[in-house]
């Protein structure tokens, strides 16, 4: 926790100081969901994302580690994070829950055109099993391992973009932060 800087709270308004009463009870799952929710605000470094990846493979977390793996990717990557919002079965969205832990990889209108003037997609993860219509919070938005970080460079807070499967939209993300290196 000492990485932590003591000015960091996380989207809940904890700060590592609250962090530390956990482990005092017990509560060491909770201590280790409220770490890894610590990338708000500040860029936490790859070491960090380690010992919270073995944090969660010791006690048997086989979800946190991935998701720890994920932040620790994006230490490295760079991300965009937006707020997600997804259609209703009544809007054309899915009629079925979008299944969460990047088991769907959607395809993102991201403003580039082909040379006929469709939209050139570029695939991207959805990471958090939101269901379908639900007025999402904040879902972590990017390009996944085999993709082309630079195609999301351009994305700036404040644009929005379209998530689709296939054809349809299911939803639109309007862009709340990135941390493409410029």
């Amino acid at each position: 926790m000492a990485m932590v800087p003591a000015d960091v709270v996380n989207e809940a308004g904890v700060t590592v100081v609250d962090v530390r009463e956990y482990p005092d009870h017990d509560e060491w799952e909770v201590a280790l969901d409220l770490l890894a929710d610590f990338d708000t605000g500040w860029r936490p470094p790859t070491a960090w994302w380690d010992r919270l990846i073995d944090s969660a493979e010791m006690m048997g977390l086989s979800d946190a580690a991935a998701w720890c793996r994920w932040g620790r990717w994006e230490s490295i990557h760079r991300t965009v994070r937006a707020e997600l919002r997804l259609l209703s079965p009544a809007e054309g969205g899915r009629q079925t829950p979008v299944p969460g832990k990047g088991i769907l990889r959607p395809l993102w209108d991201i403003g580039r055109r082909t040379a006929a003037g469709r939209p050139g997609f570029a695939r991207g993860t959805h990471l958090g099993g939101v269901g379908a219509g639900v007025a999402a919070g904040r879902h972590r938005v990017g390009p996944p391992w085999s993709a082309v970080p630079s195609l999301w460079r351009h994305l700036q807070p404040g644009m929005t973009i379209s998530m689709h499967e296939g054809r349809p939209t299911l939803g639109t993300a309007t862009i709340t932060e990135t941390s493409y290196a410029r």
